[in-house]
């Protein structure tokens, strides 16, 4: 979200390189993602086996995909703190709709309302001009509250097993969850390295001012970073309600921290222009294994949260440091 003048490089994705070409943001974030998974391999004996790692991506899934649609947004230069009630209304919409229609109609149409909501931010801040925090906050407290009044605030239960498969089924002994988690990372990972849009989002959140001189459609760009937010927060969403065959309005209320917390500590900047898909997904599987360690290690969880606090103070430090040297 810089508005420093200068030339974008829309050939290819930033990179911060310091002494001899080393790429600190990459090499930082897998030299941590590789320490803690060895120290808690050798800590649990528990924890290096097939089960729990498959856990660990499972109960990655909602946040990481949400994650990855978040850390678009961040690249492009805006927050969406609004997907955590995305989440909720993608969810209990799915449920509705499966209840008068069909499962599959019901899921479906889950995802369209999160892309429907995205569109709604994008109006709100390109538009309108509103800036994104107090924009996606106050849109957050209007879409949950939508979903309080459609249920009534009570929960909302499918009774159709049909609507389960996607949330409790596996495939090739691990869960649908995680091979959606896959192919979403696999496809944001596509769309950023290897695309125009990506290059756009990249070149709109580095430098908004002279990516519009360059003939670059900036309240376009970053409205579709926040329909592609918003469909990624209503598939999250559906998972969750699949995975469960039920939905109520309060759910991912801590949602939209935690992607955020995870993208940071990937290394993507706060200020825009700088991130990795690849290096959000680790930030995400970090959080998770700590979590999943203090728990194998009977520590109690305060301490998770302070560490999880520490991490991102280390991550939004390093990434100023990181700027004042260049």
């Amino acid at each position: 979200m810089s508005t420093e003048s200068g030339p974008i490089a829309a050939s290819s994705p930033p990179r911060t390189r310091l002494l001899d070409g080393i790429d600190v943001r990459s090499f930082g974030i897998v030299l941590s993602f590789l320490a803690l998974f060895v120290v808690l391999s050798l800590a649990s004996d528990k924890f290096l086996t097939r089960r729990n790692l498959l856990n660990i991506l499972d109960q990655s899934a909602p946040v990481g995909i949400v994650a990855c649609g978040v850390t678009i947004g961040i690249i492009a230069g805006v927050f969406d703190l609004s997907v955590g009630a995305i989440f909720a209304v993608a969810a209990v919409a799915a449920c509705k709709l499966a209840l008068v229609t069909s499962p599959w109609v019901g899921i479906g149409l889950g995802l369209v309302f999160g892309a429907l909501l995205g569109i709604v931010n994008g109006v709100l801040v390109n538009g309108i001009q509103i800036n994104s925090f107090i924009a996606t906050l106050a849109s957050s407290i209007v879409f949950r509250g939508i979903a309080i009044l459609v249920t009534g605030g009570l929960i909302v239960t499918v009774t159709d097993e049909t609507f389960s498969i996607i949330g409790t089924e596996t495939l090739a002994g691990a869960k649908y969850t995680v091979w959606v988690f896959a192919f979403v990372i696999a496809i944001a990972s596509l769309l950023m390295t290897r695309t125009t849009l990506g290059r756009y989002f990249y070149a709109v959140g580095g430098n908004a001012r002279a990516a519009r001189l360059s003939g670059i459609p900036v309240a376009r760009v970053r409205t579709i970073a926040f329909i592609i937010s918003g469909l990624c927060a209503g598939m999250a969403g559906v998972l969750a309600a699949s995975r469960t065959s039920s939905a109520q309005p309060d759910l991912g209320m801590d949602l939209a921290l935690q992607a955020i917390a995870a993208s940071v500590v990937g290394g993507t900047s706060i200020m825009g222009g700088q991130g990795a898909i690849w290096r959000a997904v680790l930030g995400v599987l970090i959080l998770a294994m700590i979590g999943n360690g203090f728990n194998l290690l009977g520590i109690d969880t305060i301490y998770q949260q302070i560490v999880q606090g520490l991490l991102i103070v280390v991550a939004v430090g390093l990434d100023q440091l990181l700027r004042r040297r260049q």
